[in-house]
Order: C-alpha cells, then sequence, then structure tokens
C-alpha cells in the first residue's frame, strides 16, 4: 500500500515537472523569436545562461558548481558527456558557444534554441568541414569568446570515459588558447552516491531518460571545472590523452 502511494506521488510530481518544462521550452522558443532580434549579444548570453538555470530548476534537479568558471574568453571547455541535460546544466553554470553536430540545427525548438545559444555546427563526417570549424574557432577565440566541446563525439554511460577526438584542438593550439576540463557528473543527493538517471546511452530511450530525471527525489547536476592550461608544445593528439586524464580525475572528484 505505501508502495503503490509512493510510486503515485512520485508519478504525479513528474508529470507536473514536465509540464513546466514544456512551458520553460514554449517560452524560451517566443523570446528567441521576439525579443533575441532587439538584443545585443552579450543579452542573449545572460538570456540563456538565466533560461538554462530556471529549466534546471522546473526539470527537478540542483546545480552544484565546483572549481571556478571561466570569467572570460577565449578558452576551450573539454568535457565528458553523458546526457541530454549536460548542455543545459554547463550553461547554467557558465555560458559558452558549443560545438555540435550539423543535424540538432533542423530539430523541431531545440534547433532553434541551440542556434539562438550561440551554438556552432559541424559536420562530423566531413573532413573539410573539420577545417572549417577549426577556422571558425579561430575567429571565435580572437572575439576572445568561450567555446565548449564534448570529444568523445557521443554520450557515454557515466561509468567509463571515452576516448577523446583531437581534431578541435587544432584551434587551440594555433592559437595558444587556454583549454579548460570540465567534469560533469549526476549524484543522488540523499546518498551522495553517483546517479545513473539522467544517463542516455545506447538503447536507453531520450524519452525514457527525461522522465528518470522528473521522477528522481533529489538529483544533483555537478558541473566540476579543472585548471585551464596550454598545449605548451603538445600536438593535438598528445593533448587530448593528458585532457582526457584530467576530465576523468575531474568527473569522479
Amino acid at each position: 500500500m505505501a508502495t503503490g502511494l509512493r510510486k503515485f506521488k512520485t508519478g504525479l510530481r513528474a508529470i507536473w515537472r514536465a509540464l513546466r518544462l514544456l512551458a520553460h521550452v514554449a517560452r524560451g522558443a517566443w523570446i528567441v523569436a521576439l525579443r533575441f532580434p532587439r538584443l545585443h549579444y552579450w543579452q542573449q548570453h545572460e538570456h540563456v545562461q538565466a533560461w538554462a538555470a530556471t529549466m534546471m530548476v522546473r526539470a527537478g534537479v540542483r546545480l552544484e558548481i565546483r572549481g571556478r568558471p571561466p570569467a572570460k574568453g577565449p578558452v576551450l571547455l573539454v568535457s565528458n558527456h553523458i546526457s541530454w541535460l549536460d548542455i543545459p546544466m554547463m550553461h547554467a553554470a557558465r555560458h559558452c558557444r558549443f560545438i555540435s553536430k550539423s543535424d540538432v540545427k533542423g530539430w523541431p525548438i531545440i534547433g532553434t534554441l541551440a542556434t539562438a545559444a550561440g551554438t556552432l555546427y559541424i559536420q562530423r563526417s566531413s573532413r573539410r568541414d573539420a577545417l572549417r570549424m577549426v577556422g571558425s574557432m579561430r575567429e571565435a577565440f580572437g572575439r576572445g569568446e568561450i567555446l565548449a566541446v564534448f570529444p568523445e563525439g557521443t554520450t557515454g554511460d557515466g561509468r567509463q570515459l571515452l576516448s577523446f577526438h583531437s581534431n578541435l584542438l587544432e584551434a587551440a593550439v594555433q592559437c595558444d588558447a587556454p583549454v579548460q576540463p570540465v567534469g560533469l557528473r549526476f549524484v543522488d543527493g540523499a546518498t551522495g552516491e553517483t546517479s545513473y538517471a539522467a544517463t542516455y546511452v545506447g538503447d536507453e530511450t531520450l524519452l525514457g531518460s527525461i522522465w528518470r530525471v522528473l521522477s528522481a527525489d533529489d538529483l544533483v547536476a555537478v558541473v566540476h571545472y579543472g585548471e585551464p592550461q596550454r598545449a605548451q608544445g603538445r600536438d593535438r593528439r598528445i593533448w587530448a590523452k593528458d585532457l582526457h586524464a584530467e576530465v576523468d580525475r575531474l568527473r569522479q572528484g
């Protein structure tokens, strides 16, 4: 009896959070369509960060920031990738421009919001487009921007860190721009143990992952910033391996 009642209450809470989340996404699309064209880019960035922070609250997820987010660019944030929540949690901690696969641009509503957040799109299968992106990143670094990339190239299961692709580090090597490793982790607030509620990998469905997040009692999203570092003579492949080790440490800390 008690177990059934508990499940019923959990379901109601998840539905309530889902409704609030959908309303928040709709409001975000409205702001992008009607207000963003009149705003300066830094005002847009402030809106994105505030919107992402509210999204976390609507989803019932607490944000915990460890370390020191970058105060300004140029800098490239390099992070592990676990969930669909990774981008909003990093935006909520510190606005940055993500580099994402070109498919996202065409997604209904999500693509509109991602583009408004300043996302740079790349065709991952095209070597020519990778070279173009390196050039775009160099220009962004020249403007003092904060960029972010998930070098695993896909989501992991949160247990083991996948190998890092090094291609997009080339822009930081050429510009001598700092790269700041970031470790992402989800924690059960009651026990302090790692939570896998937000994972989205393999045969898992996006809706299933979203429902687990909305049903969680006390889910904490941890964004752990490491110390920025420069190439200091390392090529992008060696640097990627060093960054992999540091991100692995941060995500477990």
